[in-house]
């Protein structure tokens, strides 16, 4: 069943988790999407369900033919988490990081949470869900030092919310297309084929 809203849960300070006991609470309910906000409350998401993997399927697909055809960035799935500055545990459905930047990090960071933000986050509002969530969401990312572009894709209304860092978002309606120009040179979303699973 997919949740309108994330179930938030409020730790005390005093049971605040390390990062290794966070990793090892997503790694017992690997079968949830769990986030931590920069307050250290959890959100628990609806589980992976056969659409949410066709649709992030999609946007991935995409993102990875570009990728390879262009080779100067790493391109993550749904299932990798980053730790921002804020403290907050982000698992965006897709993102990319240039290759310089990924290239910095250690073998052990690039297996645990990613200590740091991607380039390019894309976020997806499913049916039902609350929009302010994903975009107080998108806001977070946007303080980032590192984010340079954010979409979320709002499957409800067919729109596509663009984000930079200090700018004022912008909406797309039912959008066949999205370009990610000039920060992923080249990469356009066929967003109809998006249309089309939601």
């Amino acid at each position: 069943m997919m949740l309108q809203s994330p179930l938030i849960l409020q730790i005390p300070p005093s049971m605040q988790m390390t990062d290794e006991q966070l990793f090892d609470f997503c790694q017992v309910n690997s079968h949830l999407r769990i986030e931590k906000d920069r307050f250290g409350h959890l959100s628990i998401m609806s589980a992976i369900d056969d659409k949410i993997v066709n649709l992030n399927g999609s946007i991935f697909e995409q993102l990875r033919v570009w990728s390879q055809q262009h080779n100067v960035g790493v391109i993550f799935d749904v299932n990798t988490r980053f730790k921002l500055s804020t403290g907050a545990n982000r698992l965006p459905y897709a993102a990319w990081m240039k290759l310089e930047r990924w290239n910095t990090l250690s073998s052990a960071q690039k297996e645990w949470f990613i200590p740091t933000c991607p380039d390019f986050v894309v976020e997806i509002r499913f049916l039902n869900h609350n929009l302010q969530l994903i975009q107080e969401k998108m806001t977070e990312y946007m303080q980032e030092a590192e984010i340079k572009l954010g979409w979320l894709i709002d499957l409800q209304h067919r729109q596509v919310y663009i984000y930079y860092p200090d700018k004022l978002e912008e909406c797309l309606d039912n959008p066949d297309t999205v370009s990610a120009d000039p920060v992923l040179a080249g990469f356009i979303l066929n967003t109809s084929s998006i249309w089309s699973l939601s």
